[in-house]
C-alpha cells in the first residue's frame, strides 16, 4: 500500500496476485459433507444393527449346515433379517440425506457480493471472494465487512458485531485515546461477517478466509463431535442386555442338548474316546468363537455394575483366534494320540446320528439368539425419529441430525445467546417522555410538529417500506427505532424530509455524543430551527429552558426529575436519548470547531430505547423451568443489560446475586474444578467470548448434563457444535447453522419447547415399542427354550416367526412411532440418561405378560396334542391346529400392542384411539395381513384357511389381554386420584 497525506493508491494487479498466492482467497473452506454412502455406512454403527448382523451370519451358517446335512436350503430367516437391516438403515440414510439437502438450500451464501476497494489508484468494485490481504476497502453504512483488518479512517463508525461477539453495536475509532478497553476486540479493528450500522470508514485487510476470526470460529465449529447421544448410550446398554440374555440362553440350551445327545442316547452309547475327540473339536470351535462370546461376557460384567476392559490378549482379530483354535485342536488331538486315539479313522468318531443331534443342538442355540434379537427395534427407532423430523419441520424445526430429535427430550440445560435469540435484535422505543406531549400522544399542535420534524430531519437512517408487512431498518438501529416510532404513530417521515432543506449538520460521534441539524422548517414557515439529539446528560448542558404543556420553564426545575428518570431507564439496561431545539436567527453561529456554539437550547424530553425481548420467550423459559430444564444466558453484552434481559424473561430475580452471574474474563480465570462447582448455580454469563461458551458447554457435560445450545451468530458456532444438540436460528449466520443439529426457521425460542416435547415423545414411543416387541421375543425365546429342553418341536416355523418378529413388528413400529406427543410430558423432569431404557415397570410388564402368554400357549399345545388330534403338519387336523396356534400367538401380540400404546399413562385405549389415524390404519393392516397369511400362506407359512367362527373365537378370547390392561389402568387411575 502506498500512502501520501491519507491518499491511498491500494494494490497493483501484480501485488493482488502475489497476495492471493501467499495468503489465499477470501473464502472459508467448505465443511466436508458426508456422502450418501458415508451416511449409510454410519447407520451400521447402531448397536442393535450390529447384533442383527451377527444374527444374520449365524442364521446363514445354519442354513448352509442344513443344506449339507439334509439337502434343504432354508434362508427365509436370513433374508428376513437382511430386509430388516436394509429397511432400518435405508430409511435412516434417506431422512438424514434429505435433511442435509434442505439445509444446503437454506444455507446458501453469496460470495459474489460487491465490495468497494482501492486498486491501482482508483476505486473499483470486486466480488467479496476476490478481496486479498493488503487491499484498501471502503466501508459504507449497511455493508458487510468482507475480511479482517485495521481501520485507517473511521467517521462516526458503528459496527454491529452481534454475529461474532454478541454485542449489537460497537463504536470504532482510530483515536487510541478513545479506545474501549472493555471491548472484546480492538476499537480500530473490523472483522469479517460484521455489518456497518452507521458512519463510514476505510480499512486495510490483514487476514482473509480461514485466517479471519470468522474463519477460525467456523473451522472450530466443523470439528466432529464424537459425544454419543443419550439414546445411543441407552440402546447400547439394551443391545448388551439382549446379547447377554440371548447368548446365555443359547449356551444353556446347547449344554443341555449336548448332554442329552451324549449321555441319554439309548441306541448307541458313546465311548470315552469318541466323546474326547468330539470334545476337542467343540472346544476348538469354542475358542474360535471367543471373538463373539468374550465381549458378551464383559458386557455381563458391565450390566452387573462391574465394568472391565477386555485385556489385549482377548481383544484380537478373527484371524488370530482362528490360528489359536487350530493350535488348540492340534494339541488336543496330539494328546489323544498319546492315549491311543486314532482321529484319522472314521470309526473313532461319534455315530452320525449323535453328531446330527449335536448339530441340532447348535442350530437350536443359534435360533434362540436370532429369536431374542428384536429385528423391528431399529425400524421403530428410525421411524420414530424420521416421523418426528417431518412433524418438527412443520413446526419450524429443521432437524439435520436424526438423533437430535430424541436428544432434545433428554436436555437438562439450555445455554442461550441473548441478541437475536432472546431479543429481537431490533431497537424499539420502550417509552417516551416529552414534557410537552399530553399522554405522549402526537397531535397537530406545535409541540408535536417540533418533535416530528426533529426526528425526521436530525437523522441519517431510513426505512425500507417496500414490504408493508416487514419494514426493514436501514442505518443506525437507534435512529431507525425513532422512525419506527413515528410510523407507529401514523407519521411518515419521508415527505417531511424531502420538503425540508438542511442548512448545516453535525453527525453523531462518540466524542460529541450528540447529533445536530439546522433546517429551514416547512412546518414553521420562515423559521430556521436547530434540532439536537444525543446523550441526555450532554444535551442538558446546552439547555436553559424546557418545553412543557404549559409553555417554557427553567430547566433547573426539572433537572432532578429528569436525572431520576434517566437512572430508572439505565437500571433497565436501556439506551436513552435527549432532544432539544432552538429557533435560530439568521446571523447566529451554529457550530464552532465541530461543536455546538449555542448554549441556550430548549429541552423537549427523553426516549428510552430497548432491544425488546421476543414475546414468546418468557412463557417458553417458564415452560422449560416447569419441565426441569435449566436455562443459562451466555452473552457478549454488559452485565447490566444481561441481568435486565434475564429479569424480563423470568431467568433473573431479586434473590439472585454474584453466585448466579459471572463475566467471561472471570470465568476464564477459574480452574476447571472451581468452574465445575460454580456453573451449578450459574444463570448468566456476560462479556462472554466464543471460547467461554464452549468451555461452559464442556464443563456442563462433565457434570453429566445433557446440553442444548441456542445461538444465531458465528461466535455461537463452537458451542453449538460441542453441545449434545445445537439449535441455530434461521436468520443466523451460515457458520452457526452449519455447526447446529436443528435450525429454528422462525427464530422462535418457543420452538425449543416444541423440540423438547417431540424429543420426549420419541423416547416414550421407543419405550412403548421395546415393551411391545420384547414381550414377543421373550415369549418366543421361552417357547424355543422349553420346547428344546423337553423334546417338543417348535410349533412355529421360521417363516411364521419372521412374520411375527419382522413384518408385524415393523407395522407396529409405525403405529407406535406415529403416536402424537402429550403436553403432560412437559410437566415431568428430564429423564436420567444413566438409567436403563427398560425401567422397572417395563421389566415387570415384559416378563409378566411374556410368561402369561407362554403359559397360555403351552396349555394350548397340550390341548391340541392330547385332545384335538395333535400338531403334526403332515395331517389335515394337525395343520389346522398349527394354524390356530399361530393365529392365537399373533392375536395375543396384536391386543398387547394396544396396551403398549398407553404405556406411561393411565388413559383408556379408547380415549384417543380414533384421533390417531396412523395407529388405526396400522391395526387394520396387521389384521388384514394376518388374514391373508392364514388364508393364502399355504406351504410357505404352513397355514390353512380358518372359518369365520374360528376367527371370531380367537379374536374374542385373545382380546382378554386388552380388557385386563383396561382394568389395570382404571385401578391405577383411581389410586392416583385418591392421593
Amino acid at each position: 500500500m502506498n500512502t501520501s497525506d491519507n491518499h491511498y493508491t491500494g494494490l497493483t494487479d501484480e501485488q493482488v496476485l502475489q497476495s492471493r498466492e501467499k495468503y489465499g482467497r477470501n473464502m472459508l473452506t467448505p465443511p466436508k459433507h458426508e456422502s450418501l454412502w458415508d451416511i449409510f455406512r454410519d447407520s451400521f454403527k447402531d448397536p442393535i444393527i450390529r447384533i442383527l448382523l451377527m444374527a444374520i451370519l449365524l442364521s446363514f451358517g445354519i442354513s448352509i449346515v442344513m443344506y449339507i446335512s439334509e439337502g434343504k436350503l432354508e434362508i427365509a430367516e436370513t433374508i428376513g433379517i437382511a430386509i430388516a437391516i436394509l429397511l432400518a438403515t435405508g430409511i435412516s440414510t434417506w431422512f438424514v440425506w434429505d435433511a442435509d439437502k434442505k439445509f444446503d438450500v437454506l444455507n446458501q451464501v453469496n460470495e459474489q457480493t460487491p465490495v468497494k476497494v482501492m486498486r491501482n489508484g482508483i476505486i473499483q468494485e470486486i466480488p467479496k471472494i476476490d478481496v486479498v490481504v493488503g487491499d484498501i476497502v471502503i466501508l459504507e453504512q449497511g455493508e458487510e465487512v468482507p475480511a479482517d483488518g485495521q481501520l485507517l479512517e473511521a467517521t462516526s463508525l458503528d459496527i454491529n458485531e452481534s454475529t461474532l461477539t454478541g454485542e449489537s453495536i460497537t463504536h470504532k475509532t482510530t483515536n487510541k485515546a478513545l479506545f474501549d478497553n472493555d471491548a472484546l476486540f480492538p476499537s480500530n479493528w473490523a472483522m469479517k461477517g460484521t455489518t456497518v450500522a452507521d458512519g463510514h470508514g476505510i480499512m486495510e485487510i490483514t487476514m482473509v478466509g480461514d485466517n479471519t476470526e470468522f474463519g477460525k470460529v467456523a473451522k472450530k465449529s466443523t470439528e466432529k463431535n464424537e459425544e454419543p447421544t443419550p439414546l445411543d448410550k441407552q440402546l447400547g446398554m439394551l443391545a448388551k442386555l439382549i446379547g447377554a440374555i440371548g447368548f446365555s440362553a443359547a449356551g444353556i440350551t446347547f449344554i443341555v442338548l449336548l448332554v442329552k445327545a451324549l449321555f441319554f442316547e439309548k441306541i448307541y452309547p458313546p465311548t470315552f474316546g469318541e466323546i474326547a475327540l468330539m470334545g476337542s473339536v467343540i472346544f476348538s470351535i469354542f475358542i474360535l468363537l471367543s471373538k463373539v462370546w468374550i465381549p458378551v461376557l464383559f458386557d455381563i460384567f458391565e450390566l452387573c455394575g462391574k465394568p472391565k476392559r477386555i485385556p489385549k490378549f482377548f481383544d484380537k482379530s478373527w484371524g488370530v483366534w482362528l490360528v489359536r483354535a487350530i493350535v488348540v485342536l492340534v494339541v488336543l488331538l496330539s494328546i489323544g494320540v498319546l492315549f491311543g486315539a486314532k482321529f484319522w479313522i472314521a470309526e473313532a468318531w461319534l455315530n452320525i446320528s449323535i453328531i446330527q443331534k449335536i448339530m441340532v443342538a447348535f442350530m437350536t442355540s443359534v435360533t434362540l439368539i436370532v429369536v431374542t434379537v428384536p429385528e423391528g427395534l431399529p425400524m421403530s427407532v428410525t421411524l420414530s425419529l424420521a416421523l418426528s423430523m417431518r412433524k418438527m419441520l412443520k413446526t419450524n424445526n429443521l432437524v439435520r441430525k436424526m438423533h437430535a430429535c430424541e436428544t432434545m427430550g433428554a436436555a437438562t440445560v439450555i445455554c442461550t445467546d441473548k441478541t437475536g435469540t432472546l431479543t429481537q435484535n431490533r431497537m424499539t422505543i420502550y417509552e417516551t417522555n416529552f414534557f410537552g406531549l399530553n399522554n405522549q400522544q402526537l397531535t397537530d399542535n406545535e409541540i408535536s410538529k417540533l418533535i416530528i420534524e426533529g426526528i425526521s430531519e436530525n437523522t441519517t437512517a431510513f426505512l425500507d417500506t417496500s414490504n408493508e408487512n416487514d419494514v426493514k431498518a436501514l442505518g443506525n438501529p437507534t435512529e431507525c427505532a425513532l422512525l419506527l416510532w413515528l410510523r407507529k404513530n401514523h407519521v411518515d417521515y419521508l415527505p417531511i424530509r424531502e420538503k425540508t432543506q438542511t442548512i448545516e449538520q453535525l453527525t453523531f460521534s462518540t466524542e460529541r455524543k450528540y447529533m445536530a441539524t439546522a433546517v429551514a422548517s416547512t412546518l414553521f414557515p420562515c423559521k430556521k430551527i436547530l434540532y439536537v439529539k444525543g446523550a441526555p446528560e450532554i444535551v442538558l448542558t446546552y439547555c436553559q429552558q424546557i418545553l412543557t404543556e404549559t409553555g417554557l420553564e427553567p430547566i433547573s426545575n426539572f433537572t432532578e426529575a429528569i436525572n431520576q428518570q434517566l437512572a430508572e431507564y439505565q437500571a433497565k439496561a436501556m439506551r436513552t436519548l435527549g432532544f432539544a431545539y432552538r429557533i435560530i436567527e439568521d446571523k447566529q453561529p451554529l457550530f464552532d470547531n465541530g461543536k455546538l456554539s449555542q448554549n441556550n437550547l430548549i429541552f423537549m424530553g427523553v426516549t428510552a430505547i430497548s432491544d425488546p425481548v421476543r414475546l414468546d420467550v418468557p412463557p417458553a423459559v417458564q415452560s422449560c423451568n416447569d419441565a426441569g430444564i435449566q436455562v443459562k444466558m451466555v452473552t457478549g453484552d454488559t452485565s447490566g443489560t444481561a441481568k435486565e434481559i434475564g429479569r424480563q424473561i423470568g431467568l433473573w430475580n431479586d434473590a439472585d446475586g454474584e453466585k448466579q452471574h459471572i463475566t467471561g474474563v472471570d470465568f476464564a480465570k477459574l480452574s476447571d474444578e472451581e468452574a465445575l462447582e460454580r456453573i451449578a448455580y450459574l444463570k448468566i454469563m456476560s462479556r462472554a467470548r466464543p471460547s467461554d461458551k464452549e468451555r461452559l458447554v464442556c464443563l456442563l457435560q462433565q457434570r453429566g448434563e445433557v446440553v442444548a445450545v441456542t445461538g444465531d451468530g458465528t461466535n455461537d458456532a463452537p458451542a453449538l457444535n460441542r453441545a449434545h444438540v445445537g439449535l441455530s436460528m434461521g436468520s443466523g449466520t451460515s457458520v452457526a447453522k452449519e455447526a447446529s443439529d436443528i435450525t429454528l426457521l422462525d427464530d422462535s425460542f418457543s420452538s425449543i419447547n416444541t423440540a423438547v416435547l417431540w424429543g420426549r415423545s420419541v423416547y416414550r414411543n421407543i419405550q412403548r415399542f421395546i415393551l411391545f416387541q420384547l414381550t414377543i421375543n421373550v415369549a418366543a425365546m421361552l417357547i424355543v427354550l422349553i420346547g428344546s429342553i423337553f423334546g417338543s418341536e417348535l410349533p412355529i416355523t421360521v417363516t411364521q416367526m419372521l412374520w411375527i418378529n419382522l413384518i408385524m413388528d415393523t407395522f407396529a413400529a409405525g403405529a407406535l412411532a406415529s403416536l402424537p406427543p402429550s403436553q403432560e410430558l412437559m410437566k415431568k423432569k428430564p429423564r436420567n440418561t444413566n438409567d436403563f431404557i427398560i425401567n422397572r415397570s417395563m421389566r415387570i410388564i415384559i416378563i409378566g405378560v411374556a410368561v402369561a402368554f407362554v403359559a397360555v400357549l403351552l396349555c394350548l399345545l397340550y390341548y391340541f396334542e392330547h385332545y384335538a388330534g395333535g400338531i403334526d403338519a403332515n395331517t389335515p387336523v394337525g395343520l389346522d391346529n398349527l394354524t390356530r396356534f399361530f393365529t392365537v400367538f399373533v392375536m395375543l401380540q396384536f391386543w398387547n400392542m394396544f396396551n403398549a400404546k398407553t404405556f406411561g399413562t393411565n388413559q383408556s385405549v379408547f380415549t384417543t384411539l380414533f384421533q390417531n389415524h396412523g395407529f388405526t390404519a396400522v391395526t387394520i393392516i396387521i389384521l388384514l395381513g394376518q388374514f391373508l397369511v392364514v388364508h393364502f400362506g399355504g406351504e410357505v407359512f404352513r397355514t390353512v384357511p380358518l372359518s369365520l367362527s374360528e376367527w371370531l373365537w380367537i379374536i374374542g378370547l385373545t382380546s382378554i389381554v386388552l380388557w385386563i390392561g383396561e382394568i389395570a389402568r382404571f385401578i391405577s387411575k383411581i389410586k392416583n386420584q385418591s392421593k
